[in-house]
């Protein structure tokens, strides 16, 4: 399907009927557009994870109302709401059954048939919205495509599978010059039981969708116009870039970038699907897109900012010319679960900084007493909180003579508390206090980028 994109909208691009209307608009103008995957409308799918974690009565009526408001906010502008205020109406019905069931008992699965809710439901009345603007669209159930593990709130998708479904489902629909409108982040297992594929799990949808159907592009239509060579909040001078390779964005993303989630790109990256980010607020401002080749490929591309750092040292003398004692060390972290993102070690001790933003949805302790005492059998265990982690993102960084010496010219006047350098050609990564990230970030950026 040569000519075909897939457009993927997120959540505050079907925030409310005058955002659903801006993306519906991008769709009809674009001919190539022939599979648009939704997101729920913002803030729905926190209020039905809310409901999924089980709460009582008064909390439970208080959560519906809010989930129904914005639904409503949007039928109560449609001209003619009849059939899908009926459907709304159902699936509220069952959100509501769901959520009295997760009061009692709660389950991954439960909360995975809830919350995949939200997407019904935006993806029901987008339809609608389009057929106001005279656009024939077909409402598919993804879950009739995308097959996948039963790993309940981060299954893993079957390809083999997703390619046959897609196949019987998608493919006769497109053939027929349909406009196929589905949910992002929802799957189902082998024995029909709805799944999720994570966080940031829509755009992933959208590209597993433009894999299995040979798509030529996957546009990701979000709210910012592209990805910037840092948070603009923070830079207001920030540049948009212009192209970027996969590697770069998965660096980014790895980092802390909110645009693109790394796993997304994944089977895009696999068939070499080049992917377009943009605003659906401001189509005309133009995007980035990530490709496998991009050029020019500058020295630096981008600074990202992950806060919320903890840097866990771990000295022991017996680790001089001893063997296994990382290995010990790290089988003692994979235990519990912990993974670590970036690591420094010398002759009698190991530095590493674990990510608690990764951790923050289980909503389980980082640290718990029992790794820290597991650990402390081993080695002396100090930990520090309050840092952040500022990330360097370019090109071939290894090669460039005078870089070093200008990155840390350039933040002499700060406390770094760890620097992580050589094991990525694609990064360069300095540990700061969290009071000081902001400045190193616009400090790093006018320096190297403006």
């Amino acid at each position: 399907m040569a000519n075909l994109s897939v457009a993927k909208f997120g959540g505050t691009s079907v925030a409310n009927y005058a955002a659903m209307t801006a993306c519906a608009k991008i769709v009809i103008a674009d001919p190539n557009t022939r599979v648009v995957v939704l997101s729920a409308s913002a803030g729905v799918t926190n209020l039905l994870v809310a409901l999924a974690n089980g709460c009582e009565a008064t909390q439970r009526v208080k959560l519906l109302a809010e989930v129904r408001q914005i639904q409503e906010n949007i039928l109560n502008e449609l001209k003619d709401a009849g059939t899908v205020r009926l459907e709304i109406e159902e699936l509220l019905t069952n959100i509501e059954y769901l959520a009295e069931a997760a009061s009692l008992a709660t389950s991954s699965a439960l909360t995975d048939e809830l919350i995949s809710h939200g997407e019904m439901m935006s993806t029901k009345i987008f339809v609608q919205v389009l057929r106001e603007l005279n656009a024939q669209a077909t409402w598919v159930d993804v879950r009739t495509v995308v097959a996948t593990n039963s790993n309940f709130g981060k299954a893993a998708p079957d390809d083999e599978q997703t390619q046959k479904n897609s196949d019987n489902v998608l493919k006769p629909l497109i053939d027929r010059g349909e406009l196929v409108i589905t949910q992002g982040f929802i799957g189902r297992d082998p024995n029909g039981k709805t799944t999720t594929l994570g966080r940031g799990g829509s755009d992933y949808s959208a590209a597993l969708i433009a894999e299995v159907l040979n798509a030529k592009d996957v546009l990701i239509w979000t709210d910012v116009a592209g990805i910037y060579s840092t948070d603009p909040r923070i830079v207001p001078n920030a540049q948009r870039i212009d192209t970027m390779s996969f590697a770069e964005a998965a660096e980014m993303a790895t980092f802390g970038a909110k645009v693109l989630h790394p796993a997304t790109l994944l089977p895009a990256v696999r068939s070499n699907i080049p992917v377009y980010v943009g605003s659906s607020k401001a189509p005309e401002q133009g995007g980035t897109w990530v490709t496998r080749d991009p050029q020019p490929r500058p020295t630096f591309r981008a600074i990202a900012l992950r806060r919320d750092q903890t840097l866990l040292t771990l000295s022991s003398l017996n680790m001089l010319h001893a063997q296994g004692f990382l290995a010990n060390v790290f089988n003692i972290l994979a235990k519990h679960k912990i993974s670590v993102d970036t690591i420094t070690t010398s002759e009698v001790s190991v530095a590493l900084t674990l990510d608690k933003t990764g951790s923050a949805s289980s909503g389980a302790e980082l640290l718990s007493s029992d790794l820290l005492n597991e650990l402390s059998e081993v080695c002396t265990v100090k930990v520090d909180t309050g840092l952040a982690l500022v990330a360097l993102i370019g090109n071939d960084l290894h090669l460039s003579a005078g870089i070093a010496k200008r990155i840390f010219g350039t933040i002499e006047e700060y406390n770094i508390r760890m620097i992580s350098y050589g094991a990525s050609t694609n990064n360069i990564c300095t540990l700061v206090h969290s009071a000081h990230a902001d400045d190193v970030v616009r400090a790093l950026h006018k320096e190297l980028f403006e």
